[in-house]
């Protein structure tokens, strides 16, 4: 059975082209990938985590807004009882950044530049264990 995650948009950013190729380059190597389209609340992300029961969220972030988006997620996942859903973030991140993400509970961070085959590599290795649990 394929590892299920979901891709989403969170916030008012309205550019999705970086999140399609992610989602079609992880539908690629096996996965099973929920596209939530544009301009999601962090709500609804985790209520269609939970409903399709995904092993890993992956927020497309370029508005700047990264690091509040992130953190809500996350809070949003562990109140939710869902805290094992890994949440990863990708799209315009400085590298300054990285860290913070890190620290308010970001699995892994793509910023921009980072090839596919790391992404799809990373992503495999954080839901591992879900094909084995």
């Amino acid at each position: 059975m394929a590892i299920r995650v979901l891709v989403a948009k969170p916030g008012l950013d309205g550019h999705d082209r970086g999140a399609k190729i992610v989602a079609r380059s992880l539908r690629d190597a096996g996965f099973e990938v929920i596209y939530t389209g544009i301009r999601q609340r962090i709500e609804d992300i985790v209520s269609i985590a939970l409903q399709e029961d995904v092993a890993l969220v992956g927020l497309s972030i370029l508005s700047g807004a990264h690091l509040a988006l992130t953190a809500r997620t996350v809070e949003a996942l562990r109140a939710a009882d869902a805290g094992d859903i890994a949440v990863v973030v990708g799209g315009t991140i400085p590298l300054g950044d990285v860290q913070k993400l890190l620290d308010v509970g970001a699995a892994a961070v793509f910023p921009t530049g980072t090839g596919l085959d790391t992404l799809v590599a990373e992503v495999r290795k954080l839901t591992s264990e879900s094909a084995v649990g």
